[in-house]
C-alpha cells in the first residue's frame, strides 16, 4: 500500500478522534465537602461521551486514597437521547481520620494512531472533622454522636398493658377458683353448742308453736323455721351441716355418719320432703297435715337425742 495513502488515513482517524474528543467529559464529585468521622457518603465519577467511542475509566479498589475507604461500588450506564453515552462510577466511602484530602483528577483515557490520550477531571477535597463534643487531642473514646434519649410512643407501652391486663384477669380467676374451693376443701371444726342438742331443738319447736305461723296463714314461713329447726338438729347433733344442702345431700350425708334407715330416718325424710313441696311446689297442706309435721319432728328429736335408752339400738350412732 502507498505509504502517503496511509499516513493519510492515519491523519484522518486522528483528525476523526480528535474531533470526538472534543466531546468527552470527565467529572469527579464526592457529595459533600466536609463529614464527620465515619460518616458515610458518594464520591461519583461520571464520563459523557459519544456512543461509538471505547474509553479506559479509571477505577478505584479499596480506596480512594489514603485513609479514605471504599466501602462498595457500583457502575451505571445511560443513553442520552441525543445518542450520548453517560457513564457513572458510584463509591460509597468513609473515613475515620481527620484532615482535609486532596484527591488527583480521574482520568479516562482512549487509544489514538499516536498513543493513549487520556481526559481528566478536575482535583476533588474532602474535610473529615471530629464532632464537637470530642475533644482534639484526646485520646479517649467517644460516641460519634450523642446518644438519642427517643419518646416511648404508645405502641410501644400497648403490648405491656395489654400483658398486665391479662396477668391481672388470670390473678382474678386464680383467686376466685382457690376461694371457692379452699372452702370446700377445708374441713370446719364443728363448734359444739354449750347446751345439749335437743335441748336447743325442743326450745325452738316450742317457740315455733307458740308463734302461730300456720294458723296466721304463713305456711311456708312454717315450714321454713320446722326446717331449719331439724337441720340444726342434725349439724349439732350429728355433725351433718345441712343448712346449705338438699333433702337429699342432707339424708345421704345423715346415712354416711353411720345413721340407720329406720323409723326414725323415714320420718325425717317425710318431713323434709313435704317442707320442699311446700316451700318450693306451692302445696298447702290440710291443718291435721301441720300437726303431725310437727308432732313427727319432735318425735325424731326425742328419739335421736344422747340420753335415750334406745338410742344405741335404734337410730342413730
Amino acid at each position: 500500500m502507498d505509504k502517503k495513502l496511509i499516513f493519510y488515513i492515519s491523519l484522518f482517524v486522528t483528525l476523526t478522534l480528535t474531533a470526538k474528543a472534543q466531546d468527552i467529559k470527565v467529572s469527579a464529585t464526592f457529595e459533600a465537602s466536609r463529614i464527620y468521622i465515619g460518616d458515610h457518603i458518594r464520591f461519583k465519577v461520571s464520563v459523557e461521551q459519544p456512543v461509538d467511542l471505547s474509553l479506559s475509566i479509571l477505577s478505584f479498589r479499596d480506596s480512594l486514597k489514603k485513609n479514605i475507604e471504599i466501602l462498595s461500588a457500583a457502575v451505571d450506564t445511560m443513553r442520552s437521547q441525543d445518542g450520548r453515552l453517560r457513564i457513572e462510577h458510584n463509591y460509597l466511602i468513609t473515613s475515620f481520620d481527620t484532615g482535609r484530602y486532596e484527591l488527583p483528577p480521574v482520568y479516562a483515557e482512549i487509544e489514538t494512531g499516536n498513543g493513549v490520550k487520556r481526559f481528566y477531571s478536575d482535583y476533588s477535597y474532602l474535610e473529615v472533622v471530629r464532632t464537637d463534643i470530642t475533644p482534639p487531642d484526646s485520646a479517649e473514646i467517644f460516641d460519634i454522636i450523642a446518644p438519642y434519649n427517643a419518646p416511648i410512643t404508645f405502641g410501644e407501652i400497648l403490648p405491656w398493658l395489654l400483658l398486665a391486663a391479662l396477668i391481672g384477669i388470670m390473678a382474678y380467676f386464680v383467686y376466685r377458683y382457690y376461694k371457692k374451693y379452699k372452702s370446700k376443701a377445708v374441713v370446719e371444726e364443728v363448734v359444739k353448742p354449750t347446751e345439749p342438742a335437743h335441748i336447743i331443738a325442743f326450745r325452738e319447736l316450742e317457740k315455733l308453736k307458740k308463734d302461730e305461723l300456720w294458723q296466721q296463714g304463713e305456711v311456708k314461713l312454717y315450714y321454713t323455721r320446722l326446717t331449719e329447726i331439724l337441720r340444726q338438729y342434725l349439724e349439732n347433733r350429728f355433725g351433718v351441716n345441712s343448712l346449705e344442702l338438699t333433702t337429699h345431700e342432707t339424708l345421704t350425708l345423715l346415712l354416711r355418719s353411720g345413721f340407720r334407715k329406720n323409723v326414725d330416718f323415714e320420718n325425717l325424710k317425710q318431713i323434709l320432703e313435704g317442707a320442699d313441696m311446700v316451700k318450693f311446689a306451692k302445696y298447702n297442706p290440710e291443718a291435721s297435715e301441720h300437726e303431725i309435721y310437727f308432732t313427727e319432728a319432735w318425735s325424731f328429736v326425742n328419739n335421736t337425742k344422747i340420753e335415750n335408752d334406745n338410742f344405741s339400738e335404734g337410730g342413730a350412732k
